[in-house]
């Protein structure tokens, strides 16, 4: 990897700042340890931040859109043409994430690091890497110049709306086939059985199911990826989105800014970023644990907790979207809420 990644060096959390924010939390007018996961959530942003008080606003939303050459092998219930027909409703703001992003006033960037298609639209950011990777199921997925640049798109990214002004970064994805990608990646790494990580993905019937796990086990068999090499696991099982996001995710931990992991594609990318710089993690939260049973593997691979459980799977970022008001809660109670002292009211 070349430029930034190259000498990429995360900070350290600032614990002291951690444990002077935990003396404010329990000076404040409620019993101490009554705001529970709230109280985990301002600590741990005072760590990322290095900051008395934490900002989150405004959060800033980038969905990386891809195909994937593995679709070629029956593994989705629906064509890889929706990648492209999903990017446009994205364009057009009709999408759940366009829904999720207004409602908390993010900076919006979809980008398109590779669609199976050309798209024109002054709204799209084209950073096309190649139409689709290669089916994973017959050769190697990506070329390591393919992953360095995926890396590279994804870092320069986020740097971008690091510098318009966003304070937490929200990472979402759009590419049919990603959760066949995703589901060897984790295996991979895991070491669990692929029955065991695969759902429905967009919908797929108990027979599909069954279909698309024997096409990721005998895909790990030929393309034998090095579990504990991300650049290799990427090279051969992976996707261009799973690769920009892992990148964005570097950027923003890089700049001491929260990451707000989204499902188990997203997750999957933070694995990777993960398994790049071994700090990348301090730096993320999990907003929801989606439905598809592999994520909660993915999340335990991170030593996380996710803030929500709403049954979702639909990606794009909106279960992370959904998550931020809660987190925007966290900073609000530290600058807002009276304590003890400045209220008049007499502590135990």
């Amino acid at each position: 990897m070349k430029n930034e990644l190259a000498t990429l060096s995360i900070p350290m959390l600032d614990e002291e700042m951690g444990q002077q924010v935990k003396r404010y939390v329990d000076s404040l007018t409620v019993p101490q340890g009554s705001l529970g996961r709230l109280e985990e959530l301002i600590i741990e942003l005072a760590k990322m931040t290095g900051e008395a008080f934490p900002e989150v606003s405004r959060p800033g939303v980038i969905v990386f859109a891809a195909d994937h050459g593995i679709t070629d092998e029956g593994v989705s219930a629906y064509p890889k043409e929706v990648t492209e027909q999903m990017a446009l409703n994205f364009l057009n703001n009709g999408a759940a994430i366009n829904v999720f992003s207004r409602a908390i006033h993010a900076f919006f960037d979809i980008v398109d690091i590779g669609i199976d298609a050309d798209i024109e639209a002054p709204e799209l950011t084209s950073r096309k890497v190649r139409r689709g990777t290669r089916n994973f199921y017959k050769e190697d997925a990506i070329t390591r110049e393919e992953v360095n640049q995926a890396l590279e798109i994804g870092y320069e990214r986020a740097q971008k709306m690091i510098e318009q002004g966003a304070k937490c970064l929200i990472l979402g994805e759009m590419g049919i086939g990603n959760t066949t990608a995703s589901s060897a990646i984790i295996s991979v790494i895991s070491g669990k059985s692929v029955e065991s990580l695969v759902g429905q993905g967009t919908g797929l019937k108990s027979e599909g199911i069954l279909h698309k796990q024997r096409i990721i086990e005998e895909a790990i068999l030929l393309r034998k990826p090095i579990p504990d090499d991300p650049i290799d696991i990427l090279m051969k099982i992976g996707g261009f989105e799973i690769a920009g996001m892992a990148g964005a995710m570097l950027a923003a931990a890089n700049n001491r800014i929260p990451i707000l992991v989204d499902g188990f594609i997203t997750t999957t990318a933070a694995v990777i970023a993960n398994l790049i710089s071994g700090r990348a993690s301090d730096y993320m939260f999990v907003g929801h644990q989606s439905a598809e049973p592999g994520h909660r593997t993915a999340i335990e691979l991170l030593g996380k907790e996710p803030i929500l459980q709403l049954g979702m799977r639909i990606g794009e970022g909106t279960g992370a979207a959904v998550a931020f008001p809660i987190l925007k809660s966290a900073t609000l109670v530290i600058k807002e809420m009276a304590t003890f002292e400045s209220a008049g009211v007499s502590n135990k």
